[in-house]
């Protein structure tokens, strides 16, 4: 009997943890992740393609093209956003998640957002989204408004500077570390630092374009009831989660990059 009373507690724990996962899943499954990942591995190989032609004359070839492709795994990306998202979502916060994102409103603006992620790719889009929000900067127009209000509620620009900032110092340590460029780790702080001003600036353009774009088609209504999300706990968690998650996953994607192109620039000069 005494063996039995202990079948009980260990059977629930592996229940609890079962459960727990297939509801990490279903989270998953309503916020897209794999369909992003596979939006920013297309984004990754594209900017690839541009570091190829400044770094290493075009003449990456096929080598520089498989490491890549293995670089932006969109498994990767996935991996380290569930981790985020079991950490800071669980319980109830991980249910009122996935309630509203399963619903008609959240599934729209997941598959808005993703659909916007995927054309600004386009550098005509993404320039006709710059300009719009050019236009608008500084008026009262209400739509900007809401979109303002998103983004101060999640920190979104100081977030998105934040993981731009520790991306191009990981990119420019693996360039270092790979024998590229010769370069201390206080020069590589630095020369990150002096960008700042330049960072903010476009990454402002850029995601109040995205933001513009993306919830274009969406109701007055609808937007203000994704705003009152956001700014519940549960809304406040998720953000947490994605921008933690993005950012572990853009750092270790920078890093192996800025490997890649020292071994492809050293090669070349071998």
């Amino acid at each position: 009997m005494r063996r039995c009373l202990y079948l009980v507690p260990l059977f629930w724990l592996m229940a609890t943890s079962s459960w727990a996962d297939a509801r990490t899943s279903v989270l998953m499954d309503v916020l897209k992740i794999e369909e992003v990942a596979q939006i920013l591995q297309a984004e990754g190989i594209a900017s690839a393609e541009t570091l190829n032609q400044d770094m290493l004359g075009g003449n990456g070839g096929a080598g520089w093209q498989l490491q890549v492709g293995a670089i932006y795994r969109p498994q990767r990306i996935v991996e380290m956003l569930r981790t985020r998202l079991e950490a800071e979502l669980q319980g109830d916060l991980r249910e009122e998640v996935i309630a509203f994102f399963a619903s008609d409103i959240g599934a729209e603006i997941i598959s808005l957002e993703n659909a916007a992620r995927a054309a600004i790719g386009d550098d005509d889009i993404e320039n006709a989204a710059r300009l719009r929000f050019a236009e608008i900067e500084g008026t009262d127009d209400p739509r900007l408004a809401q979109i303002k209000a998103l983004v101060e509620s999640g920190d979104m620009i100081t977030r998105n500077v934040t993981a731009a900032m520790n991306s191009n110092y990981q990119f420019m340590r693996g360039l270092a570390e790979g024998g590229a460029i010769k370069m201390t780790e206080s020069e590589i702080l630095a020369d990150s630092a002096a960008q700042l001003d330049a960072i903010t600036a476009d990454t402002t353009g850029w995601l109040y374009g995205y933001l513009l774009l993306a919830y274009s088609p969406l109701e007055d209504d609808a937007l203000d009831l994704y705003l009152e999300f956001a700014e519940t706990e549960a809304g406040m968690a998720l953000n947490r989660a994605l921008f933690d998650g993005f950012g572990a996953a853009y750092e270790d994607i920078s890093y192996a990059l800025g490997r890649a192109v020292a071994l492809n620039m050293v090669a070349q000069d071998l």
